[in-house]
C-alpha cells in the first residue's frame, strides 16, 4: 500500500510528439519533437518513508498517549492532498510507526510534504489503518503538531533521516497565546529494491511498413505500461533510426519499478512509430506484451507481429535481441553515499538582450520585485540543486559583457572579482551579484560559450583530482545563438570525461535551431578534429518551447541523474 504522489514522475509524456490512437499531435517545433526520443524520461526512484517521534506529550493531565501520523503532498494548485495514514500507536511518548509511506522520488522537482501527528481518541487504538481509520474524521481528533519539508531534504539528510520539531498551526498558536514544545518527528527514507533492478532490452524490427513517399520509414519505439484503468502510461522512447525498415535501437534501460511497478506480468504496450518533423508521428504497428513475455521472445528469437491501428493488419515484426534484469547502482545510492551537486551559472550579457533600463529588456529589473526571465531560470534551477550542496557556495559568471574600465569579457565573475573567485553564498548571493553586475557591466558581444565551459571544466577537474565527492552542474542562459560553435563543441567534448553536466536555456525570441548541435544526446558530439564526446553531458531547450506546462528546470533536469550515472560508470566509481 502507498501513494505515488507525483503523477508526472511515473512517466509523464514530455516530448513534443505523443502517440495516441491515430497520430501524435505534437508541438510544431521539430527540436521539441525530438526532445524525448532518446530514452530520457526522468529517472524516478521508488522510496519508503518511515516515521518515529520523540518527546511527545500526553493529552491534558492524563497519561494517554495515542498517536497517528497523516501524510500530505502539495499539488500543483498548491492545495494539500492526504496520501497516507499510519496505524495508531498507544502508550508511548516516543512512538515508532510500522506503516510506511511509499512514493516516487523525482530529482527534477521539489516534492513538498506535510506530516501531521494527531492525538487520537482511545477507542481507536489497535485498529489497523486499512478500514475504519481511513474514514476517521480528523476534524474530530486533536492535531498535536505538524512538520513540512521537501522530499529532497529527507534524501540529503545525514543518515537519510530528517528530524524536525513539531509545530502548531498558526491559528493554534494564536489561540494558545504561546508556542509549546511538542516533541519532534523523524522521517527516514529508503530506496525500494525494484528501483535498483535495471531492465535492459534491445529491440529490433523487420519488414516495417514504409510510411514515407520519397524515403524509408524513420522508426522509433515507444514503451508504455498499461494502467489498471486501461490507459497506457509512457515510460520510454528510443532514438529515431533514419531511413531504416530493419532497425536495431540502442538498449532500452529503465528500472523495474518504472517499467512495470515491479510486476513482470503487467501488460506493456510496445509501439513502433514513424518520426515526422511536424510532430505528427504515424504508428507503424503495436503489440501488447508483458515483461515475462519479452524475455520469452528474447529466448526463442521469434518475433511478434506489430498490428496496424488502421486495419489490424501486420505492419512489421518486433524482435527482442536481449532482455535482462540486473541490480545496478542508482542515483540515490550516490546521494546517500555522500555525493553532492555543485551549481554554477553563466549569464548572457550581450547587447541583444536590450538596455536593462528599458522595460522590454530581458535584463530589466522590475521595481515591483517581479523576476525577469534570467532570474526566473536561475531560481528554478537553484531551488532544486541547492538542496544537494551543503556549503551553498555557487559559481556565477557573465559572458559577452564589458566590465568597467576593462575589455569585453566572455567569462567574468558576477561578484566583481576575478573569474576564478566567482563563488557567492546561496541563491540570494547569485541574485545580488547578478543585479550588481547589471549596474557595472555594459552589454556587448558576441555570444561565446567556450570560456565559461572551460572555466567550469577546470573547477570540476580540480575537484576530481582532489578526490572530492562532487558533481558539477553548469547552467548557461542565453538570448542568442553562439558564434563559437567549434570551440564550444571542443570544450564540451573534453569536459565529457569530467564530473560535469551543462544545461543551456534559450530565452527571448531568437531562432535557436542552430543550438541543437550542442545537444549531444540528439546528434552526438564530434569536435572539428574528429574527437567524440565520451558521454552525453549537454541538454538544451528554448524556454518558450516548454511542453505540457513543465517548468524549465523539470524539463531539463530530468536528464541529470542519467548523466551522473553515466559518469560514475565511465570512471568505475561505486557509491
Amino acid at each position: 500500500m502507498g501513494a505515488c504522489f507525483s503523477a508526472d514522475a511515473a512517466g509523464t509524456k514530455h516530448s513534443g510528439g505523443q502517440v495516441d490512437k491515430s497520430h501524435v499531435n505534437g508541438d510544431s517545433h521539430a527540436s521539441n519533437n525530438v526532445l524525448s526520443l532518446s530514452g530520457s524520461c526522468g529517472l524516478p526512484s521508488y522510496v519508503q518513508l518511515q516515521f518515529s517521534a520523540s518527546n511527545l506529550r500526553a493529552k491534558g493531565h492524563s497519561l494517554e498517549a495515542i498517536y497517528m501520523v497523516v501524510a500530505y503532498v502539495k499539488r500543483k494548485d498548491r492545495s494539500w492532498e492526504e496520501i497516507r495514514r499510519t496505524e495508531v500507536v498507544t502508550n508511548s511518548l516516543n512512538p515508532v510507526w510500522f506503516t510506511n509511506l511509499e512514493c516516487n522520488y523525482n530529482f527534477e522537482e521539489n516534492q513538498q510534504l506535510r506530516f501531521r501527528v494527531y492525538h487520537v481518541d482511545a477507542k481507536f487504538s489497535g485498529i489497523p489503518t486499512e478500514g475504519y481509520l481511513q474514514n476517521l474524521q480528523l476534524s474530530e481528533q486533536e492535531l498535536h503538531g505538524e512538520v513540512e519539508c521537501l522530499l529532497a531534504e529527507v534524501v540529503t539528510a545525514a543518515g537519510q533521516t530528517l528530524t524536525r520539531e513539531l509545530q502548531k498551526r498558526k491559528e493554534q498558536i494564536e489561540a494558545d497565546g504561546h508556542i509549546q514544545e511538542l516533541g519532534s518527528l523523524s522521517i527516514k527514507v529508503e530506496e525500494t529494491i525494484h528501483s535498483k533492478s535495471l531492465v535492459e532490452i534491445i529491440f529490433h524490427c523487420t519488414e516495417l511498413d514504409n510510411k514515407e513517399l520519397f524515403s524509408k520509414t524513420d522508426p522509433f519505439i515507444l514503451v508504455s505500461r498499461m494502467m489498471d484503468n486501461g490507459i497506457p502510461l509512457q515510460v520510454y522512447q528510443t532514438e529515431v533510426k533514419a531511413n531504416n525498415i530493419h532497425p536495431t535501437w540502442r538498449p532500452v534501460k529503465v528500472t523495474l519499478q518504472h517499467l512495470c511497478s515491479g510486476d513482470r506480468d503487467r501488460p506493456l504496450k510496445i509501439e513502433c512509430c514513424d518520426y515526422n518533423s511536424s510532430g505528427r508521428h504515424d504508428i507503424v504497428g503495436s503489440v501488447q506484451v508483458s515483461l515475462k513475455e519479452l524475455q520469452k521472445i528474447a529466448d526463442t528469437s521469434v518475433g511478434v507481429d506489430l498490428k496496424r491501428v488502421s486495419d489490424g493488419k501486420v505492419g512489421g515484426k518486433l524482435c527482442v535481441q536481449s532482455c535482462t534484469i540486473n541490480t545496478h547502482h542508482t542515483f540515490l545510492d550516490y546521494i546517500f553515499g555522500g555525493y553532492e551537486l555543485s551549481f554554477m551559472v553563466g549569464v548572457d550579457f550581450t547587447a541583444s538582450n536590450g538596455n536593462p533600463l528599458q522595460q522590454d529588456s530581458l535584463h530589466h529589473i522590475d521595481p515591483s520585485g517581479k523576476p525577469n526571465v534570467y532570474q526566473t531560470v536561475i531560481q528554478a534551477f537553484a531551488d532544486i540543486l541547492s538542496i544537494y550542496d551543503t556549503n551553498k557556495k555557487f559559481h556565477a559568471w557573465g559572458f559577452g559583457g564589458r566590465p568597467i574600465d576593462e575589455p569585453v569579457s566572455h567569462c567574468f565573475a558576477l561578484n566583481g572579482k576575478v573569474a576564478t573567485a566567482a563563488e557567492v553564498t546561496g541563491v540570494p548571493g547569485i541574485m545580488r551579484a547578478y543585479s550588481q553586475a547589471l549596474r557595472h557591466v555594459a552589454l556587448a558581444g558576441p555570444t561565446l560559450f567556450a570560456p565559461v565551459i572551460n572555466m567550469a571544466a577546470s573547477i570540476a577537474s580540480e575537484s576530481m583530482s582532489q578526490g572530492r565527492q562532487r558533481y558539477f552542474v553548469l547552467l548557461i542562459i542565453t538570448d542568442g545563438v553562439i558564434t563559437d560553435s567549434s570551440p564550444s563543441i571542443t570544450a564540451l567534448a573534453r569536459a565529457s570525461t569530467l564530473p560535469l553536466s551543462v544545461f543551456i536555456v534559450g530565452v527571448g525570441g531568437a531562432d535557436f535551431s542552430e543550438m541543437e548541435i550542442l545537444d549531444s544526446e540528439k546528434h552526438g558530439m564530434v569536435t572539428p578534429d574528429g574527437q567524440f564526446a565520451v558521454r552525453n553531458i549537454v541538454k538544451f531547450s528554448a524556454m518558450r518551447d516548454l511542453l505540457n506546462g513543465l517548468s524549465i528546470s523539470k524539463s531539463l533536469l530530468a536528464e541529470l541523474p542519467h548523466q551522473l550515472l553515466a559518469y560514475m560508470d565511465l570512471k568505475n566509481i561505486f557509491p
